[in-house]
């Protein structure tokens, strides 16, 4: 469901001593939100495309770890092919092609080419891949996706920038970063968190969002969980929150500056 059709349903919450937001400034709200959600997704879809590779385990020659991932891959995705290819003395790639009539990936479907590159070694590791040549859903995959882990330091980001799709004149930035929490799997499980900066620029103005816990269940366009704070292009402050309430029912709570929220419900 599109947060800009969840946004029409609009119940103001009843909050003592808050005055309500005026309809002008939901209308408003609703149309950045719209926006940033819309970046928010495409920072996602290249983080699920991320996960469609095993992370690189610790201590295991990078060699032998690059052709069991490019062997082992159509367990996941059987329309993709995948070649390991050796590029130097550091460096190996996994080399993943779908087919031009589009493979289908976790509900999404992807046609192109990518090199997921592993340069390092057993005590360290750095994978980075451009997904540029990638069509998901018909649109251009503007982003790039990687990950450095062993060692002192463990980051996996992505870096989705360009023309928002489905949002002429509108452009976005994410700098994602993926939410590590214990016991949970980084990739590969039925769900996803990332959090991290970004900015949508286009006939409003340029917003600011910060975007922190967004849990996404593979497949559904909006997060089950997390906020999205936008700092809008003409001074106000749009707090988002996304909860669960029963399974396949959630809501989102719009706040406005210091106002009284609006609550969303919403059905997946």
């Amino acid at each position: 469901m599109k947060i800009r059709a969840c946004l029409a349903l609009v119940l103001l919450a009843t909050a003592c001593g808050r005055e309500p937001p005026t309809q002008e400034e939901i209308d408003d709200a609703k149309t950045r939100v719209d926006l940033a959600i819309h970046a928010a997704h495409q920072a996602r879809l290249a983080l699920e495309l991320l996960g469609i590779l095993p992370v690189y385990t610790c201590g295991e020659p990078r060699r032998t770890f690059v052709g069991q991932a490019a062997e082992g891959i159509h367990v996941k995705v059987a329309c993709v092919t995948a070649t390991a290819e050796a590029q130097d003395e550091s460096t190996d790639a996994v080399v993943l092609s779908f087919p031009e009539g589009g493979c289908s990936v976790n509900g999404h479907t992807v046609s192109g080419q990518t090199a997921f590159v592993y340069h390092g070694g057993e005590e360290r590791m750095d994978l980075s891949a451009d997904l540029n040549e990638l069509t998901v859903d018909g649109r251009v995959l503007q982003a790039k996706v990687g990950y450095g882990t062993c060692g002192d330091e463990k980051r996996f980001w992505t870096e989705a920038a360009g023309a928002l799709p489905g949002r002429p004149g509108n452009t976005y930035r994410v700098d994602g970063r993926v939410g590590l929490r214990e016991g949970a799997p980084l990739f590969g499980s039925t769900s996803l968190v990332f959090d991290g900066p970004g900015q949508v620029s286009g006939p409003l103005g340029t917003d600011r969002v910060t975007f922190t816990g967004l849990e996404y269940e593979v497949g559904e366009f909006l997060p089950k969980k997390g906020q999205a704070l936008i700092e809008t292009a003409k001074g106000h402050r749009v707090k988002v929150d996304f909860s669960e309430v029963l399974w396949r029912v959630g809501k989102v709570e719009v706040e406005i500056d210091d106002k009284a929220p609006v609550t969303v419900p919403i059905v997946r």
